[in-house]
């Protein structure tokens, strides 16, 4: 009984453990992950100037399907 009771202990604190991880993954991880993914998306649709700021970046616009320039600009890494 004893040996049955340490092994459910154990189980507990890997279970513990995994939930602790898999809690800091979707709270602190995830989040960044997720901004650089849509920044990275909206980038590709955007359309840049040709020439870039000197720094590696290039100021960015989005147009609706209109022609009209949609919400202000960004700046993206400049990709030559």
């Amino acid at each position: 009984m004893k040996e049955a009771t340490g092994e459910l202990n154990m189980t507990l604190v890997v279970v513990i453990a995994v939930a602790t991880l898999v809690t800091f993954l979707y709270s602190v991880i995830w989040p960044s992950i997720r901004n650089n993914m849509d920044s990275s998306t909206n980038c590709n649709k955007a359309i840049c100037e040709s020439e870039s700021n000197g720094d590696g970046t290039v100021n960015c616009h989005m147009i609706d399907a209109n022609g009209n320039r949609t919400g202000s600009d960004f700046t993206c890494v400049w990709k030559g």
